[in-house]
């Protein structure tokens, strides 16, 4: 009976299967308090900044309503309130509060808002009779800019994240092996769904499988770049309208000894495809992945052109995008292959 297939390493998507448990150092996060917010759900972190701000609020309101009490200013707001009259007299006897119309905790907290969001709706002020007051001013504006920096920042990052760019980065579904140029080769396409390009583009391929040394050491999930070809040279691409990449089958290739009759039975097999770039618009570095498992590898077919001229341009037709067609591929492996041709 056929083996049950392993679980991906990397989906189709290009997100990464794998689940981090037992961290025992999760202070490490808070040391890198910026990236932790930065990669946290969009939920949550807009949950931590309200949290931010109300915390800061009703601390500063704390301290106002203090510094009031203090200076006797909740003593004279009630017999303001009380007997206008006597208010007068108060006033005109040259009492001077520290923060004008502070009576309660509750004006004190609206206080602290009008300071931390520079509201300024004129019924309070600070006066010059406390130092202590203009020094909390001064603090609380600085604190109140931080988290504004922070919040602002975080917001930039997590909207402007590579991986967001990686999402018009397109890959065909299925990988395909033929014969091109009287070599079997691996197959598959990529293309950009936008105008604006991404610089110096470069693509890899890896085959993760389980594997074991000759001292008996078990690999599970092993990484073997292979090398990859493309119509430019070399690894770096000019992804202007769809390629096909291909990687020659070998002597120096894992896949040198698969043929189609067993290529199914290797359910360990999977290949990695990395796409990684410039995003010409932002300057920030994005990278694409996808993945192709045993059963999404078609043997004895190729990709169907799908870019034309037309009216003095070139016309890309991405409804044909992944389609295949048969073409006369020896049910042999490229080893098999060599040999007949080193005997001819």
């Amino acid at each position: 009976r056929a083996r049950e297939r392993r679980a991906r390493f990397v989906g189709k998507n290009g997100a990464c299967n794998v689940a981090h448990k037992n961290i025992r150092e999760q202070g490490r996060f808070l040391q890198d308090v910026f990236t932790t917010l930065v990669d946290l759900k969009w939920p949550h972190t807009l949950l931590i900044f309200t949290m931010s701000f109300l915390c800061s609020w009703l601390l500063f309101g704390m301290v106002w309503w203090l510094i009031a009490f203090a200076h006797g200013d909740l003593d004279h707001s009630t017999r303001l309130q009380r007997d206008p009259a006597e208010g007068a007299a108060g006033s005109s006897a040259g009492f001077v509060p520290c923060v004008t119309s502070i009576h309660s905790f509750t004006s004190a907290f609206l206080f602290s808002i009008e300071v931390q969001v520079t509201i300024g709706f004129g019924g309070r002020m600070v006066t010059e009779e406390c130092p202590a007051a203009i020094l909390v001013l001064i603090v609380q504006n600085i604190v109140g800019l931080v988290i504004n920096a922070i919040m602002l920042g975080c917001i930039f990052m997590k909207t402007s994240q590579a991986h967001r760019r990686a999402e018009t980065l397109i890959f065909s579904k299925h990988a395909v092996i033929a014969l091109r140029e009287g070599r079997l080769c691996f197959m598959l396409r990529v293309g950009d769904l936008r105008k604006s390009m991404i610089i110096s583009a470069t693509i890899r391929m890896q085959v993760v499988k389980k594997t074991a040394s000759l001292e008996g050491e078990v690999v599970p999930l092993n990484q073997i770049d292979i090398q990859m070809e493309n119509p430019v040279g070399g690894n770096s691409i000019f992804l202007v309208s769809p390629l096909i990449i291909y990687h020659v089958i070998d002597k120096n290739s894992p896949l040198y000894d698969i043929s189609p009759m067993n290529l199914h039975h290797h359910e360990d097999l999977e290949i990695i495809v990395i796409l990684e770039g410039v995003v010409e618009t932002t300057g920030i570095t994005t990278q694409a992945r996808t993945s192709y498992l045993a059963d999404e590898i078609l043997w004895g077919q190729r990709f169907v052109p799908i870019v034309a001229e037309e009216d003095g341009r070139y016309s890309v037709d991405y409804s044909k995008f992944g389609n295949t067609v048969k073409v006369p591929t020896p049910s042999c492996t490229a080893r098999q292959l060599e040999e007949d041709k080193s005997i001819m």
